[in-house]
């Protein structure tokens, strides 16, 4: 079993943190509690770069090995790092569990030494019709962010 960790911070008080096993050739177990967001629905996503030198703006685009338009996490036509959105509660929290087949662990399309982003506003999907739609699903600013690394024995 494989097992990483990803420790989001952020300059706006957002806080969490995002387990992922993997057993396998299986799909990928995304377990995560995260802090001091507004209530609603926020983009959620792996980006390309575990670079935050540059805070979540140096993280580059959406993980997407596989060079296809944005969508939701259970289209076919997907970036492998579009993985929807989390749903934060009156209180700030978001507690959720994601299984994704398009996010391995390891192996050449491995998401280590990537980063995790949170994102301002909803991710429509694919679906909003407006021009970053199909490249980020429109979901706004970068608010917290994060390298994901190893926890365990690959």
């Amino acid at each position: 079993m494989a097992k990483a960790v990803v420790v989001l911070s952020s300059n706006e008080g957002v806080s969490g943190t995002v387990h992922f096993t993997q057993e396998g050739d299986g799909p990928t177990t995304v377990i995560g509690n995260i802090t001091g967001l507004k209530p609603g629905l926020h983009g959620f996503h792996v980006h390309a770069l575990g670079d935050t030198t540059n805070g979540c703006m140096s993280t580059g685009p959406h993980y997407n090995p596989a060079g296809k338009e944005h969508g939701a996490p259970e289209d076919e036509v997907r970036h492998a790092g579009d993985l929807g959105n989390i749903t934060v509660g009156d209180d700030g929290s978001a507690t959720f569990t994601i299984i994704d087949n398009q996010i391995p662990l390891c192996g050449p399309n491995s998401i280590v030494g990537r980063a995790v982003v949170v994102h301002a506003d909803p991710d429509d999907l694919g679906r909003g019709g407006h021009e970053l739609s199909k490249s980020t699903g429109n979901a706004g600013g970068r608010i917290a962010c994060g390298v994901i690394g190893l926890q365990g024995n690959i």
